[in-house]
């Protein structure tokens, strides 16, 4: 059985409860399909927020399982993030809130946010399994494609693991909070509906042939209302 979300009071939510999500479950499906992940570490005493590819083995060694965030072995922040703890949020944004008071304006959207003590992969079977969830993770079934990594490549990078055990998030969908004097006023409300959408694949001056299977469909995939998260799903 999975654990609750938000075991700790470190990812207790306590403001907008209502948007608070306890399935487990449900954070695993939102971590398949978030595309950007950003991790907070301090660097010298200062915070750093970084943006970065990442992915979620929800079997993976670590307590709860493993978030595996992609570097480089040359990036300072990641260097300094080693056994620290590190806070990594992910979110989408699924609609604006369009309100009749200016107060009451909002967005709908997922996020997570995952606090843990965060380890470097080092090498060998869990590396390679990292990085082919991560490149996965952009485009499913990509990394079958590939030619193998080589070691100067595997040199070069770097990727943390950060248990998913300490976890929390939150969701909001659907329209705006009306107050009663508002809506008599007859001011219009309403939200404004947003999802992903990608434009045809654009191959570089040395590509060959059509455009492969795995893109093309990965494109496909953001050209309709297929999107988790979207009002209604």
């Amino acid at each position: 059985m999975n654990a609750p979300l938000s075991p700790t009071p470190r990812t207790t939510i306590r403001r907008g409860k209502d948007r608070s999500v306890a399935d487990r479950e449900r954070l695993h499906a939102f971590l398949a399909d978030a595309l950007v992940a950003h991790v907070g570490v301090v660097v010298d005493g200062c915070p750093r927020v970084l943006p970065t590819a990442f992915a979620a083995d929800v079997d993976g060694p670590d307590d709860g399982g493993t978030l595996y965030v992609h570097g480089s072995v040359a990036a300072d922040w990641l260097l300094r993030a080693i056994e620290r703890d590190v806070c990594v949020t992910i979110t989408e944004l699924d609609g604006l809130v369009a309100a009749r008071s200016a107060f009451n304006h909002s967005m709908n959207y997922r996020s997570a946010v995952v606090i843990g003590r965060a380890r470097i992969v080092k090498g060998g079977a869990e590396l390679a399994h990292a990085l082919e969830l991560i490149v996965d993770q952009m485009i499913p079934g990509r990394w079958r494609t590939l030619r193998p990594a080589t070691r100067k490549e595997l040199a070069a990078t770097a990727v943390l693991a950060v248990p998913l055990a300490e976890a929390s998030m939150k969701q909001r969908a659907g329209g705006p909070v009306a107050d009663p004097s508002d809506i008599e006023a007859g001011v219009w409300g309403g939200h404004i509906p947003m999802r992903r959408v990608a434009f045809a694949p654009v191959g570089d001056n040395d590509s060959r042939g059509a455009v492969p299977e795995d893109v093309r469909l990965r494109a496909e995939q953001f050209d309709g209302a297929t999107e988790v998260g979207l009002d209604g799903v």
